[in-house]
């Protein structure tokens, strides 16, 4: 039986909450003072040092999307949402890495947000599961990279 089946809610799993305390650090980090490039700095600096601190399977899938992402969409800016690498344009997260031990995932994911132009009719994916990132893969996440910012 579910929680909600038995009238016990437990809220956010511990993973969750991580995520929310890792956001609410991002937004502080992002309000101090400093210039927009020092800042655009920091922020990919921040990316590359969680990407490094990732597990092995996981570090290898990142930084194949990043060399992807940043190629393809170089107006995209690298930074972290929720201690995800994410890349955002005019400041809002366009798509994002989410390793699979994030949140004990079986697979990483390549997610995407509201201001991705992957709009096919009234259904469309917004998120991919990945295990590994093969030539056939790249070419794939650049597709929708390349569409994803119009």
């Amino acid at each position: 039986m579910s929680n909600a089946e038995n009238g016990r809610h437990e809220g956010f799993s511990a993973e969750e909450r991580a995520a929310m305390k890792e956001h609410a650090q991002e937004l502080k980090k992002a309000a101090r003072r400093g210039s927009k490039a020092e800042k655009a700095a920091e922020a990919e600096r921040d990316l590359l040092a969680k990407i490094a601190g990732m597990q092995p399977s996981d570090r290898a899938m990142a930084e194949r999307v990043h060399a992807v992402v940043t190629r393809t969409a170089p107006d995209l800016a690298p930074r972290l949402w929720y201690g995800m690498p994410a890349y955002a344009l005019e400041g809002k997260v366009v798509c994002f890495f989410q390793s699979a031990e994030k949140f004990k995932a079986r697979y990483a994911t390549l997610g995407f947000n509201d201001p991705a132009k992957l709009d096919e009719g009234p259904m469309w994916a917004t998120a991919f599961a990945l295990t590994e990132v093969t030539p056939e893969v790249e070419a794939r996440i650049a597709a929708l990279v390349k569409r994803a910012v119009g």
